[in-house]
Formats: C-alpha cells, structure tokens, sequence
C-alpha cells in the first residue's frame, strides 16, 4: 500500500509543476457551459430541464479531454516499464494512476460542476443530488479513461481514438448519472446502479488495462 500511494502522490507532484491537465478540463467544462444559454436561447423552462444532463456531459467531454495523458508520458520516457517490472502488480498501477487522475482531474470537475449550474438555471433542489451522482460517477469516468489511454498508449495522437473507444461506455454513467442528478423518487435506484458500475470498473479495468500495457511493453 505504500508503494501505491507513493504511485498517487508522484503523479499528484508531476501533475502539480507541469500543469495544465486539470486546468485545460476545467476551462473545457466552463466554456461548454458557458456557451450552452447562448445556443439555446433565453427559454429559463428549457434551461432547467436540460441542466443536469447538460453538466454532465460537460463532464464527461472534460474527462476524455484529458484521457490520452495518463500514461503517455510514463511510456514515453521509460518510467512504465520500471512500473512493470517492480514489486507492485501492473493492475495496482493502472489502480492508481487512474485514481491520480481522479484525484487531478474529474474530482475538481465534479465538485466544481454544481457551481455553474446557475448559469443554465439548475433547480436548487438538484444541486445536492447532482454532486453526489458526480462524485460518484467521476469515478467511473476516470478509471475507463485510463483503460482507453492503456489500449493507445503507444499511438501518436491517439486522443482521438479513445473518445471513439471509451464513449459507448460511458452511456449507461451517462444515463444513470442523469436520472441520479434530480430530486425524485428514481434518484436511488439509479444512483445504486452508480454504485455497481464503479464497483465493477473497480475490477474488470485495472486487469484489463494491464493487459493492454504488457502487450506493448512486450
């Protein structure tokens, strides 16, 4: 578990000078919603309708914006192999560089997103509900985009490619988180159904993942 975290607070460190990861997400979702009334109209009825759905996908186009990172550098300057050959399983690293990325990235998005719901009249009563389906879902968002950086991580501009990989399965987050995000009776069945898809991610994407890594690593 040490050498696990030592994994997170280097890519926390790394992220921190180098910059712009977070930030270019965070100014992606702002310029989405930002944009979004200016489209649409000044129909405040519309607005609200389409607000939790509107700030989650956001979220997700933010997510993916930031994907094709989290192991590019790491194989480019040879720290990767290292990885594979160390005493810490490749499944544990996949682990926690897509909690790293979490913690980086989609988290700051999630707690961030609610704040701008103002901007496309979210009904206060959502507000609660949509943080916590974000939290919940950013999750989900970020280990499936590390298996989409695993499966192209030695590609030249493959950003791309795993948005046309990884987005058909980020529709059912999209459709529960949605369905989560509004304050109805439906919020805890669909925010449970959250929970399974985490919890499955949790397993199925770091093996998955290493798979991937070792067949380039080869």
């Amino acid at each position: 578990m040490k050498l696990i975290w030592a994994l997170i607070r280097r890519d926390l460190t790394l992220a921190t000078r180098q910059g712009g990861g977070a930030g270019t997400a965070i100014g992606f979702f702002v310029t989405v919603i930002v944009l979004l009334p200016l489209g649409l109209g000044p129909d405040q009825a519309l607005l609200q309708r389409i607000a939790p759905g509107a700030l989650w996908i956001a979220l997700l186009l933010s997510v993916l914006l930031s994907a094709e990172r989290i192991f590019q550098a790491d194989y480019e300057d040879g720290s990767l192999d290292a990885m594979a050959l160390g005493v810490v399983p490749l499944e544990l690293v996949v682990l926690a560089k897509a909690m790293a990325h979490w913690l980086t990235t989609s988290l700051p998005l999630a707690v961030v997103a609610p704040l701008f719901g103002f901007l496309i009249n979210l009904d206060p009563q959502d507000i609660l509900p949509l943080w916590l389906a974000m939290m919940l879902g950013s999750i989900f968002l970020s280990l499936l985009a590390a298996l989409g950086a695993a499966i192209t991580v030695a590609l030249r501009r493959g950003g791309l490619l795993v948005s046309l990989l990884i987005l058909p399965f980020y529709v059912p987050c999209l459709i529960f988180g949605v369905a989560a995000s509004r304050a109805s009776e439906l919020v805890q069945p669909s925010l449970l159904i959250l929970t399974a898809l985490v919890l499955a991610s949790f397993v199925l994407v770091p093996v998955a993942a290493a798979a991937a890594l070792r067949a380039y690593l080869k």
